[in-house]
């Protein structure tokens, strides 16, 4: 029998990549012989023009549709429920949602539920998905959360004020239909937040107990994607090579993070999120660096090739040096893109703090961080990072 600790799956979706992308949706709802379907999406994208594209391709190849768009940022287990049962009402078969981390992650919740017949929030946790989800197609319109290729699901538990993370390869899409033109219309803080998330994304599946080859190549390029192109595309925003690029740094490091799951600034950006309802790549950001100043002693080979792959010269240099250069080079990366404010600045109160470390000690994504955290650990970086 192999040693089961030194093996390591991957799953990822059928991924279609490139300008117009999004124009396929009828084409690939026909090979799932959908017979209608639901659209989930947001206010913001349908004001932005895309939802456009997506009605007209369904039209085309003559599927009928009903488009669900009652999805809020960091998306609600009540919206869940509410799509869930549009899903049922309408005698929909295929889900096809088009956005952010948030409409993406609503429509794999109503998948869940319209297949499973209980409330979102019985899903907590890995692999509790019992019956597979109807098809789902994704097409994200933001460069950084990943949803699109991922085996992940985070759902706003609004009656207790936290994130929760639903995990299973039952959530992996069958289809991605990535179209870097559908991030024209992000502004440029959204832009920079959610390719930090990205880069986030990456970073913590590098140095996750679960990373192995096939996701290690995604991250490291994942990061320099990131790294090199983010900066360049805030300056010039109309170039379409440079959100390629971002949007392929998302990709990868989507597909680096699915498989080898996160650490500790995802738990902790979870409760955060949850507990104010912040924006989800600003709530990583924020936490970046005072979590790799946690880490690093736990893991310092692999975070001196994350400095590599930051454009970090560290030969000759001791572990405690490097750590000090990536520390300042990721606040410098966040300075130039303009995430500047703490958790201070963003309301969160030191009073908070205990209550934070009380819910993200349970996110299961503390359970693959390179270095083991109690309660009080967490409290500890919270407070750094206000």
């Amino acid at each position: 029998m192999p040693d089961i600790l030194n093996l390591r799956k991957f799953v990822a979706p059928e991924i279609i990549f490139g300008a117009g992308a999004r124009k396929l949706a009828g084409r690939y709802a026909q090979q799932f012989s959908a017979s209608k379907v639901l659209i989930v999406t947001d206010k913001g994208v349908i004001a932005a023009g895309w939802l456009a594209d997506v009605r007209k391709s369904l039209e085309e190849a003559g599927i009928p549709y009903h488009v669900f768009s009652n999805v809020t940022p960091n998306p609600r287990a009540t919206e869940v429920m509410e799509g869930a049962e549009v899903y049922g009402r309408e005698g929909c078969n295929v889900i096809v949602a088009i956005g952010g981390g948030s409409p993406m992650d609503c429509a794999k919740g109503i998948g869940i539920v319209s297949s499973n017949n209980m409330n979102i929030l019985r899903f907590e946790g890995v692999d509790k998905i019992h019956m597979p989800v109807p098809p789902l197609i994704l097409i994200p319109t933001t460069a950084g959360t990943s949803a699109d290729v991922s085996q992940f699901c985070i759902i706003s538990n609004r009656d207790e004020l936290v994130k929760i993370a639903i995990i299973s390869k039952a959530l992996v899409p069958d289809v991605a239909l990535i179209d870097p033109e559908t991030t024209t219309t992000m502004d440029p803080y959204l832009t920079a937040c959610t390719a930090i998330d990205a880069l986030v994304h990456a970073m913590e599946a590098f140095v996750s107990t679960a990373s192995g080859p096939l996701t290690d190549m995604h991250a490291i390029e994942g990061i320099k994607l990131v790294r090199q192109n983010l900066p360049a595309l805030l300056r010039d925003r109309e170039n379409a090579r440079l959100r390629e690029k971002i949007m392929l740094g998302s990709m990868k490091a989507g597909l680096a993070f699915s498989n080898a799951i996160l650490g500790a600034v995802h738990s902790m950006s979870h409760s955060l999120g949850g507990f104010l309802d912040l924006p989800h790549g600003e709530c990583n950001a924020l936490l970046l660096d005072h979590v790799i100043n946690y880490n690093y002693d736990s893991a310092p080979e692999r975070f001196k090739i994350i400095a590599e792959a930051m454009g970090l010269d560290v030969r000759g240099l001791r572990p405690k040096e490097i750590k000090a250069r990536l520390i300042n080079c990721v606040a410098a990366l966040k300075n130039e893109v303009g995430i500047t404010r703490t958790l201070c600045q963003r309301s969160v109160k030191t009073s908070d703090i205990p209550q934070l470390a009380k819910k993200a000690i349970k996110d299961a994504c503390l359970l693959t961080n390179p270095r083991k955290a109690t309660k009080g650990d967490l409290e500890v970086i919270y407070g750094e990072a206000m």
